[in-house]
């Protein structure tokens, strides 16, 4: 199996048998240069993931061989291990590659799993079954991948899941442990929205085609096993900017509220020298370039991040259901997380954050490996369960 893995790796997901059996170990990393983050499902995967009984190995063994960076002196050992391997790889950084070329770049997930094979650590069991689902946006129509929990009729509640990558980078693939996860613990559908990317669609696409989505589930959610009134929103990155837009657009445009937000390391704020984005601008894997790059590529000018789709801490927040922000503590963004709590409680929303130390930006689908990221994700789902009264 481990040799199958490799080899599949080594072809980047070049075939629909090679996603199969990507997907069903729980992480998975495909390049996409077209500038659509969509993948091709097949009908139903069943991803109940099975323990490997020659993976006997522990996250306590997983070390990195070099000293902490000098940004980072108390990152966590697996952390830094993840990041060494991401390094090892040697891909130019983004900021000097085009979009296409950004796409092929290693990702955190392929880091992870390399450092799972080498060490022996099993896959986590999801007991969850996936489907592939074309749903039309304005202009076209953009993928969406529904995980379904195994077992049980439902209906379940349901997840409206937005994937990171600053709007342009990424994809359903790199972020699968992550949409997996949450259907798995909190007991819902998932449906993990493949919106178009930039620089081939420019602000506001991204956004107009998450509401276009999450319209659709709100419509269509007991065709997928889901209870059309409990229905979240999530993300990470730029899908928890994302994910708090759809409270927002959902409350301007007199639709169904989601019952609540899940906004991991949100981008939510144009103030680039915040005190997080001066003290981790060198941080990796998301360090301050990449975010003005991300930001040129999907703004059509500089100007537009002022917008307050973009710019969250100045949009109007009044009204919006409970938010669960989670930051990780070495990471350009935790300022913006910060900022955005203080300003949803101004507005008189609930909302809970929790800072994660030690770990750094894309750490929380990186369970299986990461400390941190396990109980990260236990509190989201936590959160999400009490919301949807489970």
């Amino acid at each position: 199996m481990k040799s199958l893995i490799n080899s599949l790796q080594k072809q980047k997901c070049n075939s629909v048998a090679a996603l199969a059996i990507l997907a069903a170990t729980s992480f998975a990393s495909c390049s996409n240069p077209s500038g659509n983050s969509t993948q091709t499902d097949s009908t139903v995967v069943t991803t109940e993931t099975k323990t490997d009984s020659m993976a006997t190995g522990s996250v306590d063994n997983v070390k990195p061989t070099g000293a902490k960076p000098s940004w980072a002196p108390d990152i966590q050992p697996q952390m830094q291990a993840v990041l060494e391997k991401l390094q090892s790889y040697g891909d130019k950084p983004i900021p000097q590659l085009t979009a296409v070329e950004a796409r092929k770049n290693h990702t955190p997930t392929d880091a992870v799993m390399a450092l799972m094979q080498e060490n022996k650590i099993a896959m986590p069991l999801m007991k969850v079954d996936t489907m592939g689902k074309e749903i039309p946006v304005k202009g076209g129509s953009v993928h969406a991948r529904i995980y379904t929990p195994q077992g049980g009729s439902g209906p379940f509640p349901v997840i409206v899941y937005y994937h990171g990558g600053g709007y342009v980078i990424a994809n359903l693939d790199v972020y699968d442990a992550s949409a997996k996860a949450l259907g798995d613990q909190v007991g819902a559908v998932v449906v993990s929205v493949a919106y178009r990317l930039a620089p081939e669609h420019k602000f506001p696409i991204a956004h107009n085609d998450s509401f276009d989505a999450y319209q659709w589930v709100v419509k269509n959610a007991a065709s997928i096993k889901g209870d059309p009134k409990m229905i979240a929103v999530a993300g990470e990155s730029a899908g928890g900017n994302l994910a708090a837009n759809m409270a927002i657009m959902a409350r301007d445009k007199g639709v169904q509220a989601p019952v609540h937000v899940l906004s991991v390391y949100p981008i939510a704020s144009a103030d680039m020298n915040s005190q997080s984005y001066t003290k981790y601008a060198d941080a990796k894997p998301l360090d301050k370039p990449m975010m003005m790059w991300f930001t040129k590529q999907y703004t059509n000018s500089m100007s537009e991040a002022k917008d307050p789709r973009l710019n969250l801490v100045a949009a109007n927040l009044k009204g919006l259901p409970a938010f669960t922000i989670i930051n990780a503590e070495l990471d350009p963004l935790a300022s913006d997380g910060e900022m955005l709590e203080k300003k949803l409680k101004d507005a008189g929303v609930t909302v809970e954050r929790k800072v994660y130390n030690g770990v750094t930006h894309e750490f929380f689908g990186m369970g299986a490996l990461v400390p941190e990221a396990k109980d990260a994700m236990s509190y989201a789902a936590g959160q999400l369960k009490s919301a949807f009264k489970k």
